[in-house]
């Protein structure tokens, strides 16, 4: 499984976490398992492969960040969607820029362009094109307007093993 995978797998839950009243922890314990991946493999070849333990982490740290950080996440999201309801964002739109952003301010291993990059790709999978405008529209403003006067992230080459991204 790549990061990439990983990271659509944490959009997916984060998604789910806006139609159910349990917690973080309780979802993920219902969704991070081998059982589960095989019932979602059927509709969706991305839950194919488990996650390995660095990528079930990570999956782990970004939905439990996500949620921990939701409220101040929908506030930059609303500051920098000019002309649009934060209501009228349709809440794939939604799971994917919380996503994104999280991994901007809270995920210094991972650099902004490429936060940036992958979530604009899970867009194109699940929102037409004018809604894939939209998330990197706000992403990149998000990023040049509150990031750029930050110190840039640790430049960071990660040993990847076969297969990860």
């Amino acid at each position: 499984m790549t990061r990439s995978s990983a990271r659509e797998i944490a959009v997916h839950i984060i998604f789910a976490l806006g139609f159910d009243n349990r917690s973080a922890q309780e979802v993920l314990e219902a969704e991070l398992t081998r059982e589960r991946f095989q019932e979602l493999t059927e509709e969706l070849p991305l839950y194919e492969q488990f996650p390995n333990e660095k990528q079930e982490k990570y999956i782990r740290d970004l939905v439990q960040g996500v949620f921990a950080h939701g409220p101040e996440l929908d506030d930059c999201i609303s500051r920098y969607s000019v002309g649009w309801a934060f209501a009228r964002i349709p809440r794939m739109a939604a799971a994917i820029m919380r996503t994104a952003m999280y991994e901007v301010l809270y995920m210094p291993e991972i650099p902004n362009a490429a936060a940036i990059n992958e979530a604009v790709e899970i867009a194109k999978k699940y929102e037409p094109a004018e809604v894939v405008s939209f998330v990197n529209g706000i992403l990149g403003t998000f990023v040049r307007t509150e990031i750029e006067d930050a110190p840039p992230k640790p430049e960071k080459k990660p040993v990847q093993s076969e297969g990860e991204t």
